[in-house]
Formats: C-alpha cells, structure tokens, sequence
C-alpha cells in the first residue's frame, strides 16, 4: 500500500488534467464555435433585416439613388468588417460594398438559391463558388408589395470567428493551467496530512509484525488518522508489556521451581552416593518433604490465579458471618503464632457480622493477609484484625507492626511473584503469589483492597465486602 496508493493518487490527479484538456478541446471548442457563429448570424441578421427595409426598400422604391446606398453599405462594411451585397431574385447583383457602382458591367451570382439556408437565415460556406475562403452568410428579404424584390446578403469571414473561439479557447486552457496547478494545494495536503501519516503507520505496523512492539512513532494530528496512530501505539505497548509481564511470568516461575528442585535433586544424590549417611536421612528427608511442599504450595497458587482470571464463574456467593470466619482463621495460627511468641488481637463489630461473598475466597484472603503478617511481624508482637461497618460496607483490617514495606515497593506488591528484599531475607518459602491471588479475590468480588504501610513501623490491610441486610438474610 505504501508504493501504490499514492502512485494511484498521483494517476489520478493527471488523468485528471489530462481529460480537462481534452474537454476543453472538444467539447469546449464545438460549443463555443456554435455559439459565435449563431451570435455573429443574429448580430448580423438584424444588420440585414435594418437595411433591408429602410436603404435597400427604398432603392427599390426609388426614393433613393445608388450612390446614396452604396455610400451606407461602405460605412457598414467598415463597422461591420463584412461585405455587404443587394442582390435580384435571379441572382443579378445590384450592390457590392467591396466593388464601385458600374451600372454597365453585370455580376450574376450562378446558381444562386436563396433557400439554401433550409429554415434558417444564415449559410456557411463559398457562398456558390463566390469566395475562395468560408464565409457567414445572412439573409434578409427586400420586400415592397408583399413581394420580395431582392435581398440583403452579408458575409463575415469564418476566420474571424475561429479567431475569436480560438482566443476564448486559450482562456480557458490558462484558466485549466491554473486550476490545475491550484489544485495541486490538494497534492500537498493529501501527502502531508494523509500519505506520510499513513506510511509510518504502515511501517510501525511491518515492524510490530516482525516483533519489534516496542518500536515508537509520532503522529501529531487530532483526526481519525491521529486517533487510529495513538491506537495502534497504545495496542503496541499493551503487547510488549503483556510479553515482559510473561517472559517475567516464565522467569520467575523457573526460578521458583528450580530453586526446590535443585535442592531435592541435590539431597537425593547425596544420599545415594554415601554423602549424607543413613544416620542424618531422617533430617534430610524432611528437607525434600518441605521442598515437595513448596512445589505444591506453588502450583495450587498459579492455578489459584489462573482460575481467578476467567471472571464471572468462580465466585460462589452466598451470606455468612464475617466474624466467624476471621475467628475461625485465626485459630488457625494459633501454632504458629505460639512459637514466635505473637498474639492475634480481634476488635471485631457485634457478635455477627454477615456479608454476601464467596466463603472460601474470602477464607483464602484472610489467610494469605494473616500468614504474610505473622511472617514479617517481630517476636512479641501483636497483630490486630478489626472489622467496621460504614456505608453499607464491611472493612476488614489486618495491621501489624512487622518491618513494613517499603515506599517505592508499594505498588508492586500486588504483582505476580514479586518479593522485596525484605521478604527475601525473612521469607524463604513465599511464592511472591499471595497478595497477587488476595487482590484478584476482592476485585471478583467487585470491591477494592488497599494498604498502609511505613519501612520498620508495620503494615496495614484493609479490604472492603458488601455487607447483608437482615432482611435479605436466610
């Protein structure tokens, strides 16, 4: 498209000038040639018709000399640039503007017809073998008694008239030449405005084809090509940061799973070659336990998250105690919350306190936020999970005063995989799937989970359910 449509553009624009001349030299010229001739015939025809009934009657009346008609039609002649002629039915002639009067040496005209106009009053042509060039001839009858007597003949060369079509004809092929060049005002908007703009779009197009989405390209235009431009960049970049986000995907997957498996493939090999002796198997053994864990810990994750993504069919609603389900949760820990010596504090709203959600995500959600609390909370601590209601909505808080994130990290926290270095040092067994799963969970659920947080103070999570009117409840 890029080497053809503006060639097509560029035919067009001179096929376009090509069949103005010719127009103008055809159709143009023919119709303005009919109209001198009929316009010079009508000027004519009046002359005509003038002197014949005033100069020409009245030699015919003889109430006026030769001389005395000569004398005008020679005036006329030189006004007119025509030859003037009074002629007999017969074809005798009586006055030749261009010849003296010579009443003794006759001029007959042969042949001489005066229907040769067929209907009309002019004829074009030698005028009976009387010219040797075309001439105008018009004729007006000289009529005395109801009888014609002769008649009034002017004749106008045709070269004149061709002259004169010929320079109206150049006109017009000047007004053509400059039309034509105007139009080229046209060329050069279409090629800046429409033809360039297209070709980096094309070319931005051949390059995301060949994979290259973080090619770039400018377009400054608020029409649809603008639009179509700023489109078609915008679908680039959401495709290069959808192939970073899964080459990241892919990274972080491999290296999660290779981490386990080196380990377990390394123990195992040591115990078979007599490395690690039969005594230390026990301990080792649980090791690769912990690791198989892990590796399934990760799995049920990603097919946690990839089953969260197919929206609108995974949630399984329904009312229930909120408060219930965070106690439930909490006792949970209760082991391991023993053993680093933290306390879980509950500030919970009434005694019952029932939303409409699905039960086991929302269990899921707790979980993860209570499990990444006590993995990053100091020995000694406490943990406060509190439930408010205000504006038709249940907020559920789990604060604690671990090492908190820090402030560059807070946006993301929520990504698939993502570990601060913190949580690294703390954390060995983290999938860095939590969070991304809890935040997936509550936008399923049409609500929204934010945090607070300050570097070596404690972090807070607060996240938001739709809560159930008694009326409403079973």
């Amino acid at each position: 498209m890029r080497k053809t449509l503006y060639l097509k553009f560029l035919l067009a624009y001179f096929i376009f000038g090509v069949f103005g001349f010719i127009v103008v030299a055809t159709f143009v010229n023919s119709m303005t040639m009919e109209h001198l001739k009929y316009e010079k015939a009508d000027a004519l025809y009046r002359e005509a018709t003038l002197i014949a009934n005033t100069y020409a009657s009245d030699l015919y009346n003889n109430e006026t000399s030769l001389d005395t008609v000569k004398k005008q039609l020679d005036a006329l002649d030189t006004y007119l640039s025509a030859n003037l002629w009074i002629i007999n039915p017969s074809g005798r002639m009586i006055l030749d503007s261009h010849s003296p009067v010579n009443v003794e040496s006759e001029t007959v005209i042969e042949g001489f017809d005066p229907t040769v106009t067929e209907k009309s009053y002019y004829t074009i042509g030698y005028f009976f073998d009387s010219f040797t060039q075309e001439q105008l001839s018009v004729f007006a009858p000289i009529t005395s008694d109801y009888k014609v007597r002769g008649y009034v003949v002017i004749h106008y060369p045709m070269s004149n008239i061709i002259s004169s079509c010929n320079s109206l004809l150049n006109i017009s092929y000047l007004m053509l030449i400059i039309l034509f060049l105007l139009s080229m005002i046209i060329l050069i908007f279409f090629t800046e405005m429409v033809y360039l703009p297209l070709r980096k779009i094309t070319e931005a197009t051949e390059q995301y084809a060949a994979g290259n989405m973080h090619y770039e390209f400018q377009i400054d235009s608020e029409d649809e090509i603008g639009y179509l431009a700023a489109s078609l960049s915008y679908m680039a970049s959401e495709i290069a940061r959808s192939e970073d986000d899964q080459k990241k995907f892919v990274a972080n997957v491999s290296h999660d799973f290779r981490s386990p498996l080196t380990s377990i493939k390394g123990y195992l090999e040591a115990m078979l070659d007599g490395t690690i002796p039969s005594e230390l198997y026990e301990k080792y053994l649980n090791i690769v336990l912990n690791e198989t864990e892990r590796l399934t810990k990760l799995t049920n994750s990603l097919l946690t998250l990839n089953n969260l993504n197919t929206k609108g069919i995974m949630l399984d609603k329904s009312t229930f105690d909120i408060n219930k389900v965070i106690r439930n949760t909490a006792a949970s820990f209760e082991g391991t919350c023993k053993n680093k010596t933290i306390a879980i504090e509950l500030i919970l709203t009434g005694d019952e306190l029932f939303v409409n959600a699905d039960i086991g995500k929302i269990q899921q959600v707790l979980y993860n936020l209570l499990d990444n609390a006590i993995k990053f909370s100091n020995p000694d601590s406490i943990i406060k999970i509190e439930t408010t209601e205000k504006h038709n909505k249940v907020f559920v808080s789990v604060k604690d005063k671990g090492i908190g994130i820090p402030k560059d990290n807070l946006k993301l926290i929520w990504d698939r995989f993502y570990k601060s270095d913190l949580s690294r040092g703390k954390d060995k067994k983290g999938t860095g799937l939590g969070l991304s799963i809890t935040k997936e969970i509550i936008h399923a659920h049409g609500e929204h989970i934010n945090v607070i947080s300050t570097e070596g103070i404690g972090s807070e999570f607060i996240f938001s359910l739709p809560i159930e009117d008694d009326g409403d409840r079973d």
